[in-house]
């Protein structure tokens, strides 16, 4: 699939500039298997990159101009380094732009250059396929142009450029797309940027990912909403629990002994996050030791207490993951992400994929009136040049 990508980028960068490229990039999307909503809990997140990409072409520019090509958009634009870089109204364009004013910002010297890039990511599904597409930047410009950028700040330059967007993500979806290795998974602390691997061999079963093809409105306030009252429960943990420095200190008993003092949504978030920090943990252990039955349930156990106890679910994704319970061939299912939307993450055993995507279809389509979209996925290297 990536091959038909690579060719078709680099074919079309040779129509374009009537040469080949200097520099190829791949930068994937990435998937998070658990450790929902606890990146900014002080939790630990268990994601990976995955085999869906964003190919670039690169070459130095032998204009005063830099030129960059959206093939699936079928759009150009057109950017000069010495001008000061400011938001435009083309969404795409900005993230680029934010690229540029981050690596210009932060002392790193390049000229001008021509991009064509085209992506097998879909856009809106909640894989992160901004993330690849700042970081495939960085790594691109700094290949032609021999700068040294560790794959650290490579994350946090793509992460600060996305604030400068206006969205104010955290670093898990940046560090992944650069840090991935093929069948691992990374725990990664969101605060300190420590990390480590952790086999991702799933067997007998295949990661199919099933997009809810919808997006309720609630996310933003709601997210916003969930932070306030994890602040709030955490205040009153320390206040009662001094030891205790933050969610990551503490235990599901001391939370529970405390049910009095927190209000019914305030006890219900901490409780959830406490139990997903450990659930991370648990998650990593079954990986190593090869169980992925006990990961499946790990999944079911995470998804219970977002749509119940965190309350981001909706009625299509639970019926995607109740359904998905009920079924012989799935061992896990969840779903992945902010929520309200987007897509279930589920391990669905080897030859069963065909008619389980034929039930579930029907099925969603019937309830909802809406079309399922399926992704198989690979847990795949991050960003590289060819």
């Amino acid at each position: 699939m990536n091959d038909i990508l690579i060719q078709n980028t680099t074919t079309f960068f040779k129509k374009s500039f009537g040469s080949a490229p200097q520099k190829i990039v791949l930068s994937p999307g990435r998937i998070n298997i658990i450790g929902e909503h606890i990146d900014y809990n002080d939790g630990y997140v268990l994601p990976a990159a995955i085999d869906k990409v964003i190919c670039f072409a690169f070459e130095k520019s032998k204009t005063k101009k830099s030129k960059i090509i959206a093939i699936d958009l079928n759009e150009v634009f057109e950017i000069d380094l010495t001008e000061e870089i400011q938001l435009s109204d083309v969404v795409w364009t900005n993230y680029i732009r934010g690229v540029i004013k981050q690596l210009k910002d932060n002392g790193f010297v390049f000229e001008d250059f021509n991009c064509v890039f085209s992506s097998n990511i879909p856009v809106g599904s909640g894989l992160s396929s901004s993330a690849a597409l700042e970081c495939g930047m960085i790594f691109g410009i700094a290949a032609l142009f021999d700068l040294t950028i560790e794959k650290k700040d490579i994350s946090l330059l793509g992460q600060k450029a996305e604030h400068w967007v206006g969205i104010n993500c955290g670093i898990m979806d940046q560090f992944s797309s650069v840090h991935g290795i093929e069948d691992k998974v990374i725990k990664l602390d969101c605060n300190t940027l420590e990390y480590e691997y952790h086999n991702a061999d799933f067997k007998d079963y295949s990661l199919i990912l099933m997009d809810s093809n919808v997006k309720h409105s609630l996310f933003t306030s709601e997210y916003n909403t969930r932070r306030l009252e994890c602040e709030e429960g955490l205040s009153i943990i320390k206040a009662n629990f001094p030891a205790v420095k933050s969610f990551r200190d503490c235990t599901e008993e001391q939370v529970l002994s405390l049910k009095d003092k927190l209000s019914e949504k305030v006890f219900s978030r901490v409780h959830f996050v406490v139990k997903e920090i450990n659930r991370v943990i648990k998650a990593c252990e079954a990986l190593d030791k090869g169980n992925i039955e006990l990961l499946g349930q790990l999944l079911f156990e995470t998804h219970y207490g977002l749509s119940q106890e965190y309350e981001v679910s909706c009625e299509e994704l639970d019926m995607l993951v109740d359904t998905a319970k009920a079924d012989d061939a799935i061992i896990g299912s969840r779903l992945m992400g902010g929520g309200f939307g987007g897509c279930t993450i589920n391990l669905i055993k080897k030859g069963h994929e065909n008619e389980v995507k034929s039930k579930f279809s029907n099925l969603y389509l019937d309830t909802f009136g809406i079309e399922l979209k399926f992704y198989d996925v690979k847990i795949s290297n991050g960003t590289t040049l060819l």
